[in-house]
């Protein structure tokens, strides 16, 4: 059953989004693995190891670039697996990884986007990966002009869900935690700016269940148009 609005806060001033995997649709890299005849279904576990390895390096901290991060992760994936053995291994990483500077947006962002927009909240980005591949998204579809900021953690004290890195965007826009909120795909994400005191939106793309032991989201939502439908609907 769809969650409902909430019908007990005001808008929010400001709306913080992620942007791989929540605005950004990965199918693209699942082709390029196809294309080195490595299985499609690797690129989850690879972006999975490679936020894991993000994190790591956090706890003890440290701020990793997303993309060497990533390249380094995929070398660990390829290794040993037949199709990629046929590629030399640096062309190979170079070929996924420039797949992200050409990535689409899910149908539904720029019509969501565009209503959120026009509700007269303001949009900025916070990115674990690098606010260059933010920036090319949005200007190849057309909506730079809808975001305040695109903001990246690349100039962060630490990757999310460390609180200092909503509290980096907190400060750059200039608002109070319980004036913002996120907005993602992922459930850590969600979790690390609830503790971090914002309010949270879950992008629910897949209908996989929630992790119980993770903070629930404020609102959950099926796509960035039906999240600015609820907020839309708020008292």
């Amino acid at each position: 059953m769809d969650a409902p609005a909430p019908t007990d806060r005001s808008l929010p001033r400001v709306i913080v989004f992620d942007v791989n995997e929540t605005l950004s649709d990965m199918t693209p890299i699942r082709e390029r693995f196809e294309d080195l005849g490595v299985d499609a279904h690797l690129v989850a576990p690879w972006f999975a190891g490679l936020l894991r390895d993000g994190f790591v390096l956090t706890i003890t901290g440290e701020n990793p670039a997303f993309a060497d991060l990533a390249a380094a992760s995929l070398r660990t994936t390829l290794h040993g697996l037949p199709g990629a053995g046929a590629h030399d291994m640096e062309a190979a990483v170079r070929h996924v990884m420039s797949g992200f500077m050409d990535l689409p947006l899910h149908p539904d962002v720029v019509p969501g986007v565009r209503a959120l927009a026009g509700l007269g909240i303001r949009l900025v980005t916070l990115s674990n990966g690098s606010a260059a591949v933010a920036e090319g998204l949005f200007e190849r579809n057309g909506i730079s002009d809808a975001f305040d900021h695109v903001l990246s953690v690349e100039d962060a004290p630490a990757w999310k869900p460390a609180a200092s890195a909503y509290q980096y965007a907190l400060a750059t826009c200039g608002v109070t935690a319980e004036e913002a909120m996120l907005v993602a795909v992922h459930p850590w994400d969600v979790h690390g700016a609830a503790r971090a005191g914002l309010r949270t939106a879950y992008v629910d793309r897949t209908g996989a269940p929630w992790p119980e032991p993770l903070h629930p989201a404020e609102v959950t939502a099926t796509s960035v148009t039906d999240l600015a439908h609820r907020l839309g609907n708020t008292p």
